[in-house]
């Protein structure tokens, strides 16, 4: 980037509660946030203020402000508490940040607004409602078959009409449901969300979402209306074969409340209460799992609009007088994002077709149905992968992912479930009218809407491909909470899986109010023991957590800490954190994590080794320790945290006693056994070196190939680096053969695999008991390709990338890589190329922030930035020679570094462990 002579410090971002101009915020001090951009170097700011009012023009006129901050001296942009005027619900507030830079001039403002949803339960006059049971039964289709009625009864039509004795001025709707939904009003859909109100733990939390529906009321003659389905109150969840009754209910219900405001400043309430009724519709059957059924010649046209006619219409139940434990949505709810057009369609036989999207996605399909009589029953299967041309469906388990349309007769009629996803490349369609062409296929991607944050590129297509990989399988499993896959019957939210692929999941996208919400249902899921389970929410499986997947509710509080500075996410887990650090202390008092661990999966799906359980254990017993240590400290706990230290320090001594020889081994021999030991610093410096030597020779004796599982893979590149081992680290990310992501990649994969060995040529498929094709665990790698192939972390103790570490990392048979990230507080780049024997690093610092330039060059002196000796160069505040090149330290700014290309043969210019923040012991 070039830069220009602007030499203003902008904001620009502004957020509340790590959202952009959220509607419905349910925090009664929401914290507010924003970045700065800058192309002066040195830039920074030195002061702000924040102003707020209830009107955006209030804000220029001090007698009506809410808050006013007052200049306060400081750099902080983070989460800055509302400690204004006490916050109304349903209410609208705008606020202002004006800021100073470093030389004290005024920098360009930001403004921005959010509103409050209803605070208190005594906002609510809503009850839910729902099917009554003793009134008529749901019109039956007329003539096809009926769907599968395992998949349960039909989705709920509702519907209430109100009158409004003037337009108002101001019009909100409040609504949830114990199932998803989909509201209307006057003959138009609310919103975009999709599958709201998502999946918590609905015996603790309900979501509701706030809606802006001013443009769709009128005065006179209004409906209300909503279809209600299952979702994950009362369908199909996990590989349960029992349907999810047995967990949350056995009915959808629906809860709801519009708001009208007038000029006058009165307003009228239409709440769910028994005037609401009932209808007959077109959706026959809806589950997450197995798909949707539609009958078109069952619509009726209008139903939600006050010219509806009356037939079929029959009174509602109040299931419940009490809304329960109703929480505003506090992050970005699940959405269509992107469609996707068929790359080919291939004809299977009469009326059947195959159609690819080129992308294993997750999501549904929209399909066009031309020119077809009444009554034509077309289906579309979905898979993500063909055998012998046709879809492999059999790892799908009991899932049917099936969706059907039964035409209504229409000249040109569309088909989009809105009840159901499915994990897929290809779909089959059967029985369509006419030839299918690509135009009338268009798939439709489904995932919660987080901001996008960093991008990775680099010389070789095969990488590039796997961090579109990654990419990928992220969006597939972040749909209401980190799944592990999207296909078959289990979708869960998997601890282990979840906390592996944070690091990654938060280089791509902001997700820090979506593991900040997603971590209340792992503490949900706590027992009176201290232990987590396996899964959040807390559904199918119902046992305490194994060894690194328990560990999740320790290590995501402290990521999300680490990288977006949200200090309320760590306190409010740490009473769970050390719980669950005590409940295995209090069951295995030699320090040895050997009971009480659940259904113990060591190092799942590695391959052809098995790393010793209890050795896992006890390295995830320390790091947890060890990361309590840490929070303690950030949260001014001194006396807790030197317990918690001694306790590391003992777990350490036990694991180097129990697991490490005298010569550098750890028991095993496996590649995980050693990356723990390396990664958590639990072996003697002493043998660090003998340790990285076996661990060299065990990946050279296999020709450069991986045996790690979900554990062991995220610490491989990056131990291999750290200690010296870039060669090999380049040379497994390099691999095609075998198992390495390479392979899946040569065999067409769009996404990351569950297990290395999904196919073969030797063995084909393996087994379909547990085979997904989009599994975002092993695709932990993409933490190294920012943080080290192109450069861009933060130095241990940083916190939300306030001084940034930048070690761009030339290897393998790369040329060039470069990488950008939208830190919390403003976008970081790092880059590099090799040309003619030179490398060149170019760099931006956001302003506020600092830099460690870690230049790798076989001759340090000859460092030059902007073709000048850097030592000399504004911006570089320091320059200092290093083992195998040159640490500069940066200001905020554009940087160009050039130097004389690095000898690969020799180790990085610090070979010292920053995987984790610091030592405790």
């Amino acid at each position: 980037m070039t830069p220009t002579s602007d030499p203003s410090l902008l904001v620009y971002g502004p957020r509340t509660e790590q959202l952009h101009e959220p509607l419905g915020v349910g925090e009664q001090h929401p914290r507010l946030s924003w970045k700065l951009r800058s192309e002066r170097r040195g830039a920074a700011q030195s002061a702000y203020r924040i102003t707020a009012a209830e009107r955006a023009d209030d804000l220029d006129a001090s007698s009506r402000l809410l808050w006013d901050s007052g200049r306060r001296e400081s750099g902080e942009t983070l989460l800055i508490a509302w400690n204004g005027a006490a916050l109304r619900s349903a209410t609208r507030y705008h606020w202002r940040v004006e800021v100073w830079d470093e030389t004290g001039a005024p920098g360009t403002p930001a403004q921005t607004w959010f509103e409050t949803g209803l605070l208190t339960h005594d906002d609510w006059q809503a009850v839910w409602v729902g099917r009554d049971p003793h009134s008529a039964p749901p019109v039956e289709p007329p003539g096809d078959e009926d769907p599968d009625p395992s998949w349960g009864t039909p989705p709920l039509y509702l519907r209430r009409e109100f009158e409004l004795r003037d337009t108002p001025v101001r019009a909100r709707l409040y609504a949830t449901a114990r199932g998803v939904y989909e509201p209307r009003l006057n003959g138009s859909r609310v919103g975009d969300l999709e599958l709201a109100p998502g999946w918590t733990e609905y015996h603790r939390r309900v979501q509701y979402q706030s809606y802006d529906v001013t443009t769709l009321v009128r005065e006179g003659r209004n409906v209300l209306g909503a279809i209600v389905a299952h979702g994950w109150w009362s369908g199909h969840i996990g590989f349960d074969p029992r349907r999810a009754a047995h967990h949350y209910g056995s009915e959808p219900a629906y809860l709801a409340q519009l708001v009208a405001e007038f000029a006058d400043g009165s307003r009228q309430v239409v709440a769910t209460d028994p005037d609401w009724t009932e209808h007959p519709g077109a959706i026959r059957a809806a589950d997450l799992l197995m798909g949707q059924h539609v009958d078109a010649r069952c619509e009726i046209p209008g139903w939600d609009t006050p010219e509806a006619v009356a037939a079929g219409r029959y009174q509602v139940a109040v299931l419940d007088h009490a809304t329960g434990p109703l929480v505003a949505e506090p992050d970005p709810p699940v959405r269509v994002t992107r469609g996707v057009a068929a790359v080919a369609v291939r004809q299977r036989g009469p009326g059947r077709y195959i159609a690819d999207f080129g992308q294993n996605l997750v999501g549904r399909v929209r399909l066009t149905v031309r020119g077809a009589a009444a009554g034509r029953r077309i289906t579309l299967r979905h898979a993500e992968i063909l055998a012998d041309g046709d879809l492999y469906v059999d790892n799908l388990r009991r899932a049917r992912a099936i969706d059907t349309y039964v035409t209504g007769g229409g000249q040109v009629e569309f088909f989009e479930p809105q009840f159901t996803f499915h994990g897929f490349r290809y779909v089959e369609i059967d029985n369509y009218p006419g030839d299918l062409q690509p135009r009338d296929v268009m798939a439709r991607v489904l995932h919660n809407d987080v901001p996008r944050a960093g991008t990775f590129e680099c010389s070789d297509p095969m990488i590039n491909q796997l961090q579109s990989n990654i990419v990928w399988g992220q969006r597939g499993n972040f749909v209401a909470v980190p799944t592990d896959c999207p296909q078959r019957d289990e979708r869960l939210g998997w601890l282990a899986d979840a906390q592996i692929f944070a690091p990654t999941a938060s280089r791509n996208a902001d997700v820090s109010a979506f593991f900040a919400r997603w971590m209340r249902d792992v503490i949900d899921g706590q027992d009176t023991d201290g232990a987590f389970r396996d899964v959040a929410p807390a559904v199918t499986i119902d046992r305490e957590a194994a060894p690194a997947w328990g560990d999740a509710g320790v290590i995501i509080p402290w990521h999300l800490w680490r990288i977006y500075g949200d200090r309320r996410a760590l306190r409010r887990s740490f009473g769970a954190m050390t719980a669950w650090v005590d409940h295995i202390r209090r069951h295995n008092p030699d320090l040895r994590w050997r009971r009480r661990t659940g259904n113990s999966y060591g190092d799942w799906l590695q391959i052809d080794v098995t790393t010793p359980r209890d050795l896992l254990a006890t390295a995830y017993f320390a790091r947890s320790t060890e990361i309590v240590v840490l929070s303690a400290d950030a949260l001014g706990l001194p006396e807790v945290a030197a317990e918690y230290r001694a306790l590391h320090g003992g777990i350490r001594s036990a694991f180097i006693d129990s697991f490490v020889s005298a010569d550098g081994r750890v028991e095993g021999g496996t590649q995980t056994g050693y990356l723990l030991a390396l990664a958590f610093g639990l072996l003697p410096e002493s043998l660090i070196p003998a340790a990285v030597g076996h661990l060299a020779a065990e990946v050279e004796s296999r020709g450069a190939r991986l045996t790690t599982g979900f554990v062991g893979t995220a610490l491989l590149c990056p131990v291999l680096a750290e200690h010296g081992r870039t060669d090999l680290a380049y040379a497994l990310l390099h691999q095609e053969e075998f198992p390495s992501w390479g392979h899946s990649i040569r065999h067409g994969a769009t996404t990351i695999w569950e297990r290395w060995d999904g196919w073969t040529e030797q063995s084909g498929f393996q087994s379909a008991a547990m085979n997904s094709f989009n599994h975002y665990s092993l695709g932990s790698v993409g933490d190294w390709l920012f943080g080290r192939v192109a450069g861009i972390d933060q130095t241990p103790g940083s916190v939300a990338y306030r001084e940034l570490l930048l070690r761009p990392l030339p290897g393998g048979r790369l040329t060039w890589a470069r990488a950008e990230q939208e830190t919390a507080r403003g976008r970081a780049e790092c880059g590099w190329a090799l040309a003619d024997g030179r490398l060149t690093i170019t760099a931006v610092v956001p302003p506020g922030t600092t830099a460690l330039l870690e230049v790798p060059t076989s001759d340090p002196a000859g460092v030059r930035e902007g073709g000048e000796p850097a030592a000399i160069r504004p911006g570089v505040l320091a320059v200092e020679p290093a083992d195998a090149g040159a640490l500069l330290h940066l200001a905020s700014g554009h940087y160009v570094v050039s130097a004389a290309a690095p000898d690969t043969h020799t180790p990085p210019v610090s070979s010292r462990p920053v995987l984790f923040s610091r030592e405790t012991s």
